[in-house]
């Protein structure tokens, strides 16, 4: 076994928690343990961040009030984005249930604090928004803790950060980044809805993959492998449509 490599069995939770990760939209009622809601928050928080400045925070919210308010824009803003898509588009995304906002028995707002230990931190001389970038880490963190929890996660982005910040009391100087709801899915779909649904399709690896250069190709050894994984890929998806 290579130096630090993890054993197997581990190393397959790992890929697995990556697969099948979902975005979740429906969720049973069942209440999620605070003991395990602080283990997925403890994942979160031990995620890499620029010149370990740790700028994140977790707003837990269950008051159903709260969550109502939210839902209400959030609702607001669907009707609202739904007019940028043609007629038989705009159907389709209309038909589509891309939030649990009350169905869930908990969401997270998790925001970024630009000001924490500021304002010189390392590494954030050049790339300001690295602080932002740290905060995306601690959701995917989240979101792969939660499903190997057997919880699912849903990002509700059809909604303006200002809304948000006033809903829940948040300073200016503080960003938020992403409102997850967080509960017990109703399934874990094989694949992803928007794939499923044929809104868009999915991209093979290989085709996105370059070697030393925009646009071209990596070495052999690699792009076979990475061929390889594509044609694994399809595969899996052609018996998954096949089970439909």
């Amino acid at each position: 076994m290579p130096l630090n490599e993890f054993p197997p069995e581990w190393r397959r939770g790992v890929y697995q928690a990556i697969a099948l990760r979902r975005d979740i939209r429906a969720f049973r009622p069942d209440p999620v343990d605070p003991r395990t809601l602080a283990r997925i928050l403890s994942a979160a928080h031990q995620a890499g961040s620029v010149g370990f400045s740790q700028p994140w925070n977790f707003i837990v919210i269950d008051d159903l009030e709260v969550r109502r308010r939210i839902r209400d824009h959030v609702e607001s803003e669907r009707q609202l984005a739904a007019d940028g898509f043609a007629e038989g588009r705009k159907d389709q995304y209309l038909s589509l249930k891309l939030e649990g906002v009350l169905d869930a028995p908990l969401n997270i707002c998790v925001t970024c604090d630009r000001t924490r230990f500021g304002p010189a931190i390392i590494g954030r001389n050049t790339v300001k928004d690295s602080d932002i970038y740290s905060t995306c880490i601690a959701i995917q963190n989240l979101w792969l803790a939660a499903r190997a929890e057997g919880i699912g996660v849903g990002w509700v982005s059809i909604l303006k950060s200002e809304v948000i910040q006033r809903i829940l009391a948040i300073p200016d100087h503080v960003s938020v980044v992403g409102y997850m709801c967080i509960g017990y899915p109703v399934e874990f779909a094989e694949r992803p809805l928007l794939e499923t649904v044929g809104w868009l399709p999915r991209i093979s690896l290989s085709a996105l993959v370059f070697g030393n250069r925009w646009d071209a190709s990596p070495d052999s050894e690699l792009t076979s492998a990475l061929r390889d994984l594509d044609e694994i890929a399809g595969g899996e998806n052609s018996k998954d449509q096949a089970d439909d």
